[in-house]
Order: C-alpha cells, then sequence, then structure tokens
C-alpha cells in the first residue's frame, strides 16, 4: 500500500515525539520539515534524519512530493496553516487544541469534506489503549458520583515568563496557556467517557501577560459532578479519580496512563500495570493512517468538537 508522504510544520518537542511515532508507524514517512526559518528547518531536518526542508508554505503546498501535514506549530496558528493545507487537498494531522473554538474547527472539517481530505486532531490520550482499560472498569465503580482528572506540570519556559519575556505557549495571542496546553487533557477524557455536562463554572488564575497559568472547573452531569484542574505553573501530586458507590478508580496519569487502582469500600486495592510504550503518540499516529486510508473521521471530530465546546464554556466561566 501506498506510504503517506507527510512534511511537519513546527520544530517544538511535541513534533519530535510525533516524527519519532511516525518511524515506529508502517504506512507513513516524514519527508519534509517546514519553517518560516530556513536554517532552522535545516538543522531541525537534519537531527531528525529528513531529507527535505522548506520555509515556503504556499510552495510546499503546491509541492506534489506531500500528501499530508503535521501542524505542530504555536496554538494559535493552527486553523490558518491546517485550512492552508486542506484547501491544497493535504490531509492533515493538527496537534491539540486544533482550533481555540468548535466553530473554527467545525469550518476545517467542511474545507477537509470540500477536498475530498481527512482534518484530524491529535489528542493523544484519546487514542492510548489506557483509556479503553478505564472505559471497561466503569461498571466495577457502580453508580458515578465523581470524577477528577488533573494535569499540572510546571513549564520549564515559565522562569523565562517570570524574567519579562514574551512566551508562544504562555501567549494568549497565540492561543497559549495552561486549558489549551494541559487542561484539553482532562477535558477530552471527560466528555468522551461521560459526554457534555449540563453546566459548567470556572475559574483561573491569570500570570503575567495575560494567559492562565492555572486553572480549575466542575462540570454538572445528572447525579455526579465532574473536575477538571489544569496548570502550567505549579505540580501536582494527586492522581485522577473516578468515584462511585463500589469503588475509585485511580489514574496516575491522564495524558499518557501507565497504572490503574481499583479501591473498593471494603479497603481492597486491586492494581493494574498497562506497560504503555514510552511514546504513546503511536496510537493517534496509526489512526491517522487507518483514517486517510478511508476509516470514517466522524467519530474522531465529534469528540474534537464536544471537547472544544466545554473548553469555551470554562474560557467563559
Amino acid at each position: 500500500m501506498t506510504v503517506i508522504r507527510i512534511a511537519t510544520i513546527g520544530t517544538s518537542m511535541i513534533t519530535g515525539r510525533f516524527l519519532d511515532a511516525v518511524r515506529q508507524t508502517d504506512g507513513i514517512q516524514a519527508t519534509v520539515v517546514y519553517s518560516r526559518d530556513s536554517d532552522r528547518a535545516a538543522a531541525y531536518a537534519d537531527e531528525q534524519g529528513i531529507g527535505a526542508t522548506s520555509s515556503d508554505l504556499e510552495e510546499l503546498l503546491a509541492s506534489g512530493d506531500v500528501d499530508a501535514v503535521y501542524v505542530g506549530s504555536p496554538n494559535g496558528k493552527h486553523v490558518e496553516q491546517a485550512r492552508a493545507a486542506l484547501r491544497a487537498g493535504r490531509h492533515v494531522f493538527v496537534e491539540k487544541p486544533a482550533a481555540p473554538t468548535a466553530a473554527e474547527f467545525e469550518a476545517l472539517i467542511e474545507e477537509a469534506a470540500d477536498a475530498g481530505v481527512v482534518v484530524f486532531e491529535g489528542m493523544r490520550n484519546a487514542y492510548d489503549p489506557g483509556m479503553d482499560e478505564i472505559r471497561a472498569l466503569l461498571p466495577r465503580l457502580g453508580t458515578i458520583r465523581r470524577a477528577a482528572f488533573t494535569y499540572c506540570q510546571r513549564s520549564a519556559r515559565y522562569d523565562r515568563v517570570l524574567a519579562g519575556e514574551r512566551v508562544n505557549i504562555f501567549d494568549p495571542a497565540l492561543a497559549g496557556g495552561a486549558l489549551l496546553d494541559l487542561g484539553v487533557y482532562c477535558v477530552s477524557p471527560m466528555v468522551d467517557l461521560f459526554g457534555e455536562p449540563d453546566a459548567v463554572r470556572a475559574v483561573s488564575v491569570e500570570i503575567a501577560g495575560g494567559a492562565d497559568g492555572t486553572g480549575s472547573a466542575l462540570l454538572t452531569y445528572p447525579g455526579f459532578v465532574g473536575e477538571v484542574a489544569y496548570s502550567k505553573i505549579t505540580v501536582t501530586a494527586r492522581p485522577s479519580e473516578i468515584q462511585g458507590e463500589l469503588a475509585t478508580l485511580e489514574i496516575d496519569r491522564i495524558a499518557e496512563p501507565s497504572r490503574l487502582r481499583v479501591h473498593g469500600i471494603d479497603g481492597s486495592i486491586e492494581e493494574i500495570e498497562l506497560n504503555p510504550p514510552e511514546n504513546n503518540m503511536l496510537f493517534e499516529v496509526q489512526r491517522f493512517v487507518d483514517l486517510v486510508r478511508g476509516g470514517d473521521p466522524a467519530p474522531d471530530n465529534a469528540r474534537t468538537l464536544s471537547t472544544l465546546r466545554v473548553v469555551e464554556a470554562i474560557v467563559a466561566g
């Protein structure tokens, strides 16, 4: 079967993880590195062992040597660059968040349909087999009363913000901040497991430059409450949990689960080791390949839209 030739936009750590996953996946090959800075593109291509570079996006998209594009640029560039690739008839794998709003992602879905190609959001925990294990364990918990998902990881770049620098990942003009960078990893499984909530109440802490550094939201469901907590300026020692009337499921890391514990109301504890790969982007890359080869992206896009609607409600407070 024909190999999907994919170009990458972005030279960040997450792009490196994506390329590592591509190298481990059959049917897809990274062929071009794009950066507006030609020297940076050349250096990154050399680092990643990729033979071609481009610093002209229009020229790249007009080339017959690319079937798909990975968009791993700053969040605020995702929609613009994804739209350009879709209009050029290229499949698009866009790093989360695919767009700041559901309406903008809906427009990308329409562009993809018009061009007969796939648009896909890379939300790595959505495709991690650990989430299937979590779903399978839910009946053992009894009636669900509370779900609390947390992802708090202090960014190494926060010190630069404190020093007065403007940093992309903390720049509101580029859709930076804790919610869109880390909080979405909590929102996505919440809506995937339980659907969209009836109501959302949220608070956040604004840091220098105007981005949200940390925040939390309460999501009201029939009969239970959901909580998402996220931060790029602090760390946490608290795992994620789903609490039922018969047992509580503890999840060590919501973005890449490796260990689960079922705590029974009788005091019993069952530990489940998931033994994930080092890079759980493997699963989303495989899903993208499957979609390009004829899979139905509708369920994937529906989950992305649900996630973004909740994200918008959190932003609105």
